[in-house]
């Protein structure tokens, strides 16, 4: 009986965690929701600053920009880059740290000297056990993306780019594409000018814009909310990537668990019922024994 004991209760510690693994899963979907909502929030707005850049390139020469690759495109911009890395803060969702900090290290193999600016205390505790310097830790968490915080990394990162302390600014963070999550290493800084070309349907146009006081200063001025708004959205798409690794983690679990639950079952009604037959051998040859002895 000891046997049916034990089984019993690991059946009851494995549904236990079960319990804790579909409330996880629970509120992994609510969390991921109300992120993406308010995303689609703002995304209008970002957009509509995209919209603007088109106009400033076709409203004639197309203007020479800190924020823009030379028109030299020779120029091959080598030197020290920045790189913000997004991470979540905590583990249990599958392989989504371990793959945006293999992405974010493709610059380190690519023989780049990088300065690291890291966000979420998965990428720190992981740089801190490699021993690789962080230029700056944004301490604060990862799970509560917002746009005030994406305009104070943002700053921190225009600072150095402006004062020559890196050439090129990359973000490495986990985009959510329909069911799917994928690593991405993007370049942020400088952008190419064809990332605001024309889009089919778009309608060419007639008229040309004028600015004042000129394409360069209304350029200026709008870049850095630009930039803003693709670090809240890396921000934004990282937190809801992790919490859908997570859901599929703790699915993984839930079916993990029930199969292990079933399997257990089956094998508590086993032992039990040769513990059952057991008794009633044991019963019916007692009998018997008795029954001869009072004939003797």
């Amino acid at each position: 009986m000891s046997d049916l004991h034990s089984i019993k209760k690991r059946i009851e510690s494995i549904g236990d965690t079960r319990k804790i693994t579909n409330a996880m899963y629970l509120i992994s979907s609510a969390k991921m929701r109300k992120a993406k909502a308010d995303l689609d929030r703002t995304r209008p707005y970002f957009e509509d600053m995209r919209t603007e850049i088109k106009r400033i390139f076709r409203s004639g020469a197309l203007p020479e920009n800190r924020y823009l690759y030379p028109l030299d495109e020779s120029d091959k911009l080598t030197g020290t880059y920045a790189c913000l890395l997004i991470t979540g803060d905590k583990g249990m969702a599958g392989s989504y740290n371990y793959n945006v900090i293999k992405k974010a290290y493709e610059l380190v193999e690519a023989g780049n000297d990088i300065k690291w600016y890291v966000v979420g205390e998965y990428g720190r505790r992981t740089f801190a056990q490699r021993g690789i310097p962080i230029e700056q830790s944004f301490l604060y968490t990862a799970q509560n993306p917002t746009m005030r915080r994406a305009r104070e990394i943002c700053d921190i990162l225009l600072e150095g780019y402006n004062r020559g302390a890196f050439k090129k600014i990359y973000v490495a963070y986990t985009d959510m594409k329909g069911m799917t999550d994928e690593a991405q290493l993007t370049r942020l800084m400088p952008f190419h000018r064809r990332q605001f070309d024309l889009t089919s349907g778009e309608k060419p146009v007639t008229r040309p814009f004028e600015y004042s006081p000129s394409p360069e200063m209304v350029l200026d001025v709008i870049m850095p909310g630009y930039i803003s708004g693709f670090i809240y959205s890396a921000l934004v798409d990282s937190f809801c990537s992790e919490q859908h690794a997570r859901m599929v983690a703790m699915k993984s679990a839930n079916d993990s668990a029930e199969e292990l639950i079933s399997k257990l079952k089956v094998e508590y009604n086993r032992l039990r019922q040769a513990a059952i037959t057991q008794e009633i051998t044991e019963i019916a040859a007692g009998a018997r024994a008795r029954g001869q002895g009072e004939q003797q």
